[in-house]
């Protein structure tokens, strides 16, 4: 009877403590260890240029293909907001050694949380800024506008201003880009292209995915 016991009560030790470990995995956490087994197979090479943000950026498979000429390293992990890239930067950027970082986020933070300000975003944005220009301080830094998808019509005012904000910033910094994709997504009636769209109005087809390719491309470093 003794030994059931003691079996039940390191059984129940053993659970408490999986679901402990289960509790405190942070967001995302399985995307990072599939980029780090990925690294493990082959790591990218020094000096490319890393893609992080959002899905935006995650669903662009062919990202590599659209820029011959250019090693990118697309780190984009669906879902994400800047807070959780600036948990992960070491990364999912600094660890690469890039010569430059190309950043597509801060439209999930909008869509999260009424509380979240076009300030908020740019103050995040800075945060990030300032932790990748600290550890790679030759590296540029270039920030793709937040879209305007039709599903987030409703906090279209705060990623408006936030873009203008982050633009500000970026004319403020060396070695920096903005690259202002909104309005070539837009139509005659100032409203979002619905072809460049797929069902959800969120993510992108592959139209879409044209228009940011030559937005992009002159802002990339040889």
């Amino acid at each position: 009877m003794r030994m059931k016991k003691t079996i039940g009560f390191f059984g129940l030790l053993i659970s408490i403590f999986s679901s402990t470990l289960v509790a405190q995995t942070p967001p995302f956490y399985n995307d990072i260890q599939k980029f780090k087994s990925k690294d493990s197979a082959g790591m990218p090479p020094k000096n490319a240029i890393v893609f992080t943000g959002s899905s935006s950026f995650t669903r662009w498979t062919d990202v590599q293909d659209r820029f011959p000429g250019y090693t990118i390293i697309n780190r984009g992990f669906g879902g994400s907001s800047l807070p959780d890239v600036i948990r992960y930067v070491d990364d999912v950027v600094i660890k690469y050694q890039p010569k430059q970082v190309v950043i597509y986020c801060g439209e999930n933070d909008a869509a999260g949380d009424s509380a979240v300000t076009a300030d908020t975003i740019t103050n995040r944005f800075k945060t990030l800024f300032g932790m990748i220009r600290s550890k790679l301080p030759r590296a540029s830094i270039a920030f793709v506008s937040m879209k305007p998808s039709p599903s987030r019509a409703r906090v279209k005012p705060v990623v408006v201003k936030a873009n203008s904000m982050i633009k500000e910033f970026l004319k403020k910094q060396k070695n920096t880009a903005y690259i202002d994709i909104f309005p070539k997504m837009l139509n005659a009636a100032n409203q979002p292209i619905p072809e460049l769209f797929v069902s959800d109005s969120l993510h992108m087809t592959e139209k879409g995915y044209d228009i940011w390719q030559v937005a992009i491309k002159p802002y990339l470093k040889k």
